[in-house]
């Protein structure tokens, strides 16, 4: 029973007062000691203590988290705020009013559902920056022409998705969409020309289309084809060379169509002959801009042409060899007048492998040489005056050594037939030999001025005329001081008779016995005629003489000696004075 009545307060309500009474109910009737029971009672207060110590730490704990989770709650509901923009932290303040003290738990359940708005607007905001992203990257792979199927999405920056940066990226994608457009429209516009370039040319299109970039194919769509750099940069030169190769091409067609026209001119071909290549002779005068008819300009075409252009030159070319060579025997005719050395020989070998090589147009040869003949011409007109005086010295020359050679002949007194015509001869030529100096040095003054004027030597027949000039006034000087010297020779001859006479008597001239014989010594000035030769500075140096090249320099090296000239020994020199100048004896 006491036990029952003992647990009959449990049953009831259950407070601490009442525990305790029957805790005190229990020790009075065990008996417990006070002492005891002061000690027991010291322990069940260190045991509450404990328990409301264990509560308090756990409800401290509690309160930490949650503060840890409102802080934790407002830095991302601040840092959604941020990366979403001022517009959108104004919008959820607007839901939000007057949530922002309280207890933590209020503000907890306050701040959640403008989390969960703010992640929702976050996922969206993210789903709109990886689209307009991706297709700028798409259009930007398109530009660079490294756009993979493959690719993997942009990687969008949470950190700011405002709409000020959603505009951004649109405004950007809207550039990049305009730039698709216009590179498109290019595009197309290359492709267009390139399709009207091989139409002309007689190309394949596809295939010449196809080598820039296999999308720009008719088959494929507009919005397939490559707008890149690389594609628009080799399109724009594919362009350039078929423009260019038309150009050509054109300009090729149009020369044959020419030489063909002069080629049925010069050879009077029928009209039914000249209508098979109308195709040809139609665009003869045509720009390149305006040949737009389909195979206008096929490589063959431009072979047919050529093959008929090669068909009649063939047939003309002995026509053109004869009007050639009939042109070049007139230069070398203009050449031979005027005294300038050419090779004939040479020329016509030249002319016929020109003609022969067909690396010249029979018209321009013919241009060329009748550009040469004027230029003869011209070249023979300012030699005129000099050549004529150079006649005038070499018939001089000749007069002069006629005149020596009858100076010689001792019966040129004798009345034998056809004397007085000599003696008449001579006359003339005196007076023609007294101005040989003066016409010597004038022609030597106008050759010097033609040089100076020209640059160039004069050349006579191959030798320079200086040249000449130069080595017959150094004969004739020579030809003087023999004179001179033979002259001297008489008066030393005489002077030794004159004394003779006066020691031994006088005695009969040994001049008398030879008087009649005529003696035939070297002239001055050499050769058979006297003239001076036209290789007159080339044989001085075969004769011992000083030599003179071309260029009009003498030789120093060599004794000085006239080209023909014979040197003559005092036995010759003493019978030539008594054959030409009789020497006065005393009786």
């Amino acid at each position: 029973m006491a036990a029952t009545d003992a647990h009959t307060p449990l049953l009831g309500e259950i407070t601490c007062g009442s525990l305790l009474q029957k805790l005190q109910d229990i020790w009075d009737e065990v008996g417990e000691s006070d002492e005891e029971r002061d000690k027991r009672l010291l322990q069940i207060e260190q045991d509450c203590l404990d328990v409301y110590k264990r509560k308090v730490e756990q409800a401290a704990n509690s309160r930490a988290q949650l503060l840890k989770a409102l802080s934790d709650a407002k830095v991302e509901l601040a840092s959604l705020l941020s990366a979403l923009g001022e517009k959108s932290s104004a919008g959820i303040l607007v839901l939000q009013p007057g949530k922002t003290t309280g207890t933590i738990k209020e503000q907890l359940a306050a701040i959640a559902p403008a989390l969960e708005l703010l992640w929702k607007q976050k996922e969206e905001r993210i789903k709109e920056f990886s689209d307009v992203q991706s297709q700028i990257q798409n259009i930007c792979g398109e530009i660079a022409g490294t756009l993979t199927i493959n690719d993997q999405m942009p990687a969008v920056d949470e950190t700011d998705l405002s709409l000020k940066k959603l505009d951004e990226y649109q405004s950007h994608l809207l550039e990049l969409q305009k730039e698709k457009s216009d590179r498109l429209h290019k595009v197309l516009e290359f492709v267009s020309t390139v399709h009207d370039l091989c139409a002309v040319l007689g190309m394949d299109f596809v295939s010449t289309v196809t080598e820039v970039h296999p999308s720009l194919n008719d088959s494929t769509g507009v919005q397939s084809k490559s707008i890149s750099n690389d594609t628009l940069s080799r399109l724009a030169k594919r362009v350039v060379t078929l423009e260019e190769d038309k150009k050509q091409r054109l300009q090729k067609l149009q020369a044959l169509a020419s030489q063909l026209i002069d080629l049925w001119n010069l050879m009077d071909t029928t009209e039914e002959e000249r209508a098979l290549f109308d195709h040809v002779t139609c665009n003869i005068g045509a720009s390149v801009d305006e040949v737009t008819v389909p195979g206008a300009l096929a490589l063959d075409l431009i072979k047919q042409a050529a093959v008929e252009v090669e068909r009649l030159d063939q047939l003309k070319s002995s026509r053109m060899k004869e009007l050639a060579f009939k042109k070049q025997a007139e230069l070398e005719d203009i050449y031979a007048g005027a005294h300038i050395e050419v090779d004939p020989e040479a020329a016509r070998e030249r002319i016929m492998a020109l003609i022969d090589s067909g690396n010249v147009e029979p018209a321009e040869l013919l241009a060329d040489m009748d550009d040469q003949i004027s230029k003869a011409k011209e070249e023979a007109i300012s030699r005129k005056e000099i050549l004529d005086k150079v006649e005038k010295w070499m018939s001089a020359c000749e007069e002069e050594s006629w005149l020596e050679d009858y100076n010689r002949d001792d019966n040129r007194y004798s009345a034998s037939r056809g004397a007085h015509l000599n003696l008449k001869r001579a006359e003339k030529a005196r007076v023609l030999v007294s101005k040989i100096p003066a016409l010597v040095d004038s022609l030597v003054a106008k050759t010097r001025t033609w040089e100076e004027d020209r640059g160039m030597s004069f050349m006579y027949d191959g030798v320079p005329l200086l040249a000449m000039l130069d080595e017959y006034a150094l004969l004739r000087h020579e030809r003087e001081e023999e004179k001179r010297r033979l002259r001297d020779q008489k008066k030393f001859q005489d002077q030794q008779s004159t004394e003779q006479e006066a020691i031994f008597g006088s005695r009969s001239s040994p001049a008398k016995s030879t008087s009649g014989k005529k003696v035939v010594g070297a002239r001055g000035n050499g050769g058979t005629n006297g003239t001076p030769g036209r290789r007159l500075s080339l044989n001085a140096s075969q004769n011992g003489g000083r030599s003179i090249n071309k260029d009009g320099k003498r030789d120093d090296t060599r004794p000085v000696a006239p080209v023909n000239y014979v040197a003559v020994s005092k036995e010759e020199a003493a019978s030539h004075v008594s054959s030409t100048e009789p020497v006065l004896v005393s009786p």
